[in-house]
């Protein structure tokens, strides 16, 4: 049986003059797009370029939802009440929907970002505060979530469709969690051993962590970051390594873009 991965990647996120990342490139390799939705980062004239590239690439979009942390690109924890919350996701991915219709395509899933995506892997107040606002706005709507989290078993039990997904160029702990990035070693900067790394997780589960042990982790999407240095070549190196192995790169988002 023929081995079946996503890769996605954080894209939509400059604002005005401030450039992030490189969306062009990174479409050209990524089969799933976390589109950013204005409250972490993007701005509306830049995430309608990115969706429309993203459309003419077959790249898959989902909505990339955050704290309302602009000035912290959404990475500051916020203790903010679950009604707040709700009214706040269901904002963000029905501002992404009214875009992606205006560039030709369609939501199909959500990714939180940042301090949200981390905190709800495992504060079930929030975590279902979001779970809630997905169900308001469209039932059908993949969730993304860390891969070993709670947040994968809270998501089913209120019918949503999970996958779980684990990052490229970041380490793990042997408990499958991910090493801080206030830790020394928590990001992998080198092309060749994060797609090594990545090889194994597809073909035998799980990665060596930062003690030295391997940890298993099940995941049906890898993530690659677009904002770091040489995001783009290590992303490259990822897919090639990946399909040079008869590994298949395609979005577990399927239907119509």
């Amino acid at each position: 049986m023929q081995k079946i991965i996503d890769l996605n990647s954080d894209l939509g996120e400059s604002f005005g003059q401030w450039q992030m990342g490189n969306d062009d490139a990174m479409l050209n390799i990524v089969s799933s797009a976390n589109i950013a939705c204005g409250f972490h980062a993007g701005s509306p004239e830049g995430i309608l370029k990115t969706l429309k590239a993203a459309r003419q690439n077959g790249v898959v979009v989902g909505a990339h939802v955050g704290y309302p942390d602009l000035v912290g690109f959404g990475r500051r924890n916020m203790d903010i009440a679950a009604n707040e919350l709700i009214a706040d996701v269901i904002y963000q991915i029905g501002a992404l929907k009214g875009l992606a219709s205006a560039a030709g395509c369609k939501v199909q899933y959500v990714k939180p970002h940042g301090a949200l995506y981390n905190t709800i892997a495992h504060d079930k107040r929030q975590a279902m505060a979001v779970i809630d606002a997905i169900n308001a706005v469209d039932e059908k709507l993949i969730l993304v979530a860390l891969a070993g989290s709670p947040l994968i078993e809270w998501a089913k039990e209120r019918g949503l469709t999970v996958v779980a997904e684990a990052f490229a160029d970041r380490a793990y702990h042997a408990n499958g969690t991910l090493v801080s990035r206030k830790e020394a070693g928590a990001v992998l900067h080198d092309p060749v051993q994060v797609a090594q790394r990545m090889l194994q997780l597809v073909n035998e589960g799980g990665v060596i962590s930062i003690e030295g042990r391997f940890t298993p982790i099940e995941a049906g999407s890898i993530c690659v970051h677009g904002d770091s240095p040489g995001a783009v070549a290590m992303a490259q190196q990822v897919r090639e390594l990946l399909q040079q192995n008869g590994v298949s790169i395609s979005a577990f988002a399927g239907g119509a873009l």
